[in-house]
């Protein structure tokens, strides 16, 4: 599980031995079942995540309604707006799947800055490349079709249509579950009616 996370920091950093010694001290990693909610509307969130295994979801609940804003899979952080801001979360964070994630905490992150000062150009970079993504997907939420932002999923993470329930596809695009299988229907009628 140690080397999920080395890869990861690895993108930004070359790790030493001893760096890598010192993170696989940390202890980091917990087991959580599929449906564990690790974030709550209202609570405070205290820790943020990096999943090694499993998928996860962010969601608002609108009139009892599920609005999804993200998936997580593999090798992704993630930092409750909440852990940032100190201020109640406005969205639930859950399992998809049975996870298995590593946790921060500022007193853990305070703990890694003293003993790998390296570290401290790591959140920089890795929160540059988060509000990048978070851009790209909001921009194309706002100027793509239902269709389209379909296919730009297939295309950018085709791992997901496998993975996830289709209503919570439906979801993510703001449409209804009774569209997305009209958009599915429909994609494979024109791939099948193509000219071999």
């Amino acid at each position: 599980m140690d080397e999920a996370i080395f890869d990861f920091l690895s993108k930004y950093i070359d790790l030493t031995k001893e760096e890598k010694a010192i993170l696989k001290e940390q202890n980091l990693f917990k087991s959580f079942a599929k449906g564990t909610v690790l974030l709550k509307e209202g609570e405070l969130a205290k820790e943020c995540f990096f999943i090694l295994k499993g998928c996860m979801y962010s969601y608002y609940l609108v009139d009892g309604e599920v609005k999804v804003t993200e998936f997580f899979v593999e090798q992704q952080p993630i930092t409750p707006i909440s852990y940032t801001t100190k201020k109640p979360s406005e969205y639930y964070l859950e399992c998809l799947e049975d996870c298995i994630i590593a946790i921060g905490s500022e007193e853990r992150t305070e703990e890694l800055m003293r003993k790998i000062p390296r570290l401290a150009i790591l959140g920089s970079c890795v929160l540059e490349d988060e509000v990048v993504s978070q851009k790209t997907k909001y921009d194309n939420f706002i100027k793509l079709s239902p269709e389209q932002r379909y296919k730009s999923l297939q295309k950018e993470s085709p791992e997901l249509l496998n993975r996830i329930p289709q209503y919570l596809i439906a979801s993510y695009l703001g449409i209804k579950p009774e569209s997305l299988s009209r958009i599915r229907k429909r994609m494979h009628d024109n791939h099948n009616s193509l000219p071999i």
